[in-house]
């Protein structure tokens, strides 16, 4: 036995230290011990000890999507496994890069129903980019290098390492990160200069052109954000960004059509609708933005960039797929159409523009500001006002109406500010997202934008924000009801609001109290202000209950089953038909 070997916990610990990690988002059990007795003996890495595991999943989501960096996440076995589930499909979704240490009974036990078992490489293979099984201590090491490559690596992903017990204790030699190579996955990042040269071409002989941009941009790093930018005022073609985007360009830019899709806005929807060449980068065609696909811009022809090979074609056939780092593709792409040999059609990029200003001059987002009572836009918009002068600000949100609220009037100007639940669509997870945020920017102002039945999934976590002095926003539009679900029952199922009235809510206010933090309330317009300022002064975790309007609805927003160019702009609009089966369906 050489002197150098360590424990597997030891390896752990020393494998996540190279890696770079600092904070690890936890909670301990039975099977994960003798990693907890080694992160008592350091103090290199931060332990964060939530309150529920999939709290502990969501606020390794919210620090690495502010940060770009991999989450961490430690829960025990059985139970711990299964509880961190959740968090795990989102993070498959949204494309966040985790990685998941789940601690197993040992290995002569597992297969035996023993107790706090559960076959957790089983439950989280769908959920997950990929997953591993520890039962050999010499592969410890070499797995954990492996895990952190493949999850930051490509379209970024969870990954799981389930962990027995004895592997923990037994003892190996350590393999550093500079050892390990992955001999299988190797992600494309450059894509084919031809394909690259002929979608310039297109591009350049474009009437009516589109840039459709996702969040593959800010998950390629902010690189890939300011040549999305370069490229925008290159060739100076509108642009549009979906749910997860947001921030990828400045959204004070002249070029930026706003969010599209079911509560996009009506000129983004209409120029999608209506483009000739739409340049698809780093977004999936899904289904929140296409509506219904066989009337999804018809007469276009698409490209599609994207670094997941398995994304293209997969719900909208395209005419030229480029698989590749966007961030590369896009670098290549401006040296071509700067290199003079392409230009865009002036006389019809400024008929295009003078259309889209006429789609502009709907003001699809637009409110009843005469209104006595608080509408919810206009608290995210005093929101926003209150807090742009700021120099770091991060906005979570729960999931349900008020998510698309703050994606409508709040405005960024920077990647990786905003961090929501978007193709899984979690209630509950904004504020352990805001708790992992504020951990990665103690300085900056991190607010949960809620409603109040999402924020009730994982209120816990208030617990965890006092622990460890974490001075998160909790501002709550509430309006008594699950809002979408009661927008939607009001739609299509004749005003039947079954079960979507929170009917026995808790006083916000001393909740935060009892939690340990500092509770406000807004139930009047002119009050909002000053309660935003208080909120604002307060260096502890605060939950501002604003009690908005009851019955407003999200709008704009196309209904289920209609083309982009279908919309509702307000309760006094109707569908030109009524939502059919199909429809109902995509809700």
């Amino acid at each position: 036995m050489s002197k150098n070997q360590m424990s597997g916990a030891q390896i752990l610990l020393k494998a996540l230290t190279d890696q770079g990690v600092d904070v690890v988002f936890g909670y301990p059990g039975g099977a994960v011990l003798p990693i907890y007795d080694e992160i008592f003996k350091q103090n290199k890495i931060r332990h964060i000890l939530v309150r529920q595991e999939g709290g502990a999943v969501h606020a390794a989501e919210g620090y690495a999507r502010s940060t770009g960096k991999v989450g961490v996440v430690l829960v025990t076995s059985g139970p711990g496994a299964t509880n961190a589930v959740t968090g795990l499909l989102d993070a498959m979704m949204d494309s966040v890069p985790l990685v998941c240490i789940c601690g197993q009974v040992p290995t002569h036990l597992i297969g035996n129903d023993a107790f706090q078992e559960a076959d957790t490489t089983g439950i989280t293979r769908p959920c997950t980019k990929h997953n591993y099984l520890v039962k050999d201590i010499d592969q410890l090491a070499r797995r954990i290098h492996e895990a952190f490559y493949v999850a930051r690596s490509g379209r970024p992903g969870p990954v799981v390492i389930d962990f027995p017990k004895d592997v923990m204790m037994a003892q190996a030699d350590y393999l550093p990160p500079t050892k390990v190579v992955h001999k299988s996955y190797k992600p494309q990042l450059k894509g084919d200069i031809d394909k690259i040269k002929q979608a310039v071409k297109l591009m350049a002989g474009a009437k009516r052109p589109i840039i459709y941009a996702g969040g593959g941009v800010i998950n390629s790093g902010p690189g890939a954000s300011q040549l999305l930018g370069q490229l925008v005022q290159a060739t100076n073609f509108p642009c549009t960004l979906t749910l997860m985007g947001l921030g990828a360009l400045p959204a004070s830019d002249k070029h930026f059509l706003g969010m599209l899709g079911m509560h996009g806005t009506y000129e983004a929807n209409m120029a999608m609708h209506d483009c000739d060449v739409m340049l698809c980068v780093g977004a999936r065609f899904d289904d929140r933005v296409t509506g219904r696909l066989d009337a999804f811009s018809p007469n276009s022809i698409k490209i599609h960039i994207d670094i997941d090979p398995s994304s293209i074609n997969k719900n909208v056939h395209v005419e030229l797929p480029i698989v590749g780092d966007v961030g590369h593709v896009l670098e290549d792409m401006i040296k071509i159409w700067k290199s003079g040999q392409n230009k865009a059609d002036e006389k019809a990029m400024k008929s295009w523009w003078k259309t889209i200003d006429k789609w502009r001059e709907r003001k699809s987002l637009d409110y009843d500001r005469a209104a006595t009572n608080i509408k919810p836009q206009y608290a995210i918009e005093r929101l926003y006002e209150l807090t742009k002068k700021q120099s770091e600000v991060y906005i979570t949100t729960e999931v349900g109406q008020h998510q698309m609220w703050a994606a409508q009037h709040f405005h960024f100007e920077h990647p990786n500010r905003w961090m929501t639940s978007g193709g899984l669509g979690t209630m509950g997870y904004g504020l352990p997202a805001a708790m992992g945020v504020q951990l990665a920017h103690p300085k900056a102002l991190v607010v949960d934008i809620a409603g109040e039945a999402s924020v009730l999934m994982n209120i816990q976590e208030m617990a965890t924000l006092v622990q460890y002095d974490l001075p998160v926003k909790v501002f709550i539009l509430n309006n008594e009801y699950m809002g979408m679900v009661r927008q939607w029952q009001e739609l299509l199922h004749g005003g039947r609001y079954a079960e979507s009235h929170m009917q026995a809510l808790p006083d916000f206010v001393k909740l935060a109290e009892a939690f340990g933090g500092v509770g406000l309330r807004a139930t009047k317009k002119e009050q909002l202000d000053d309660v935003i300022g208080e909120m604002l002064a307060c260096n502890r975790p605060v939950i501002v209950d604003v009690a908005v309007d009851q019955k407003e609805n999200c709008y704009p927003m196309i209904p289920s089953g209609a083309a982009h160019n279908e919309m509702l702009f307000g309760p006094s609009d109707h569908a030109a038909e009524p939502v059919s089966e199909d429809g109902m369906v995509l809700v």
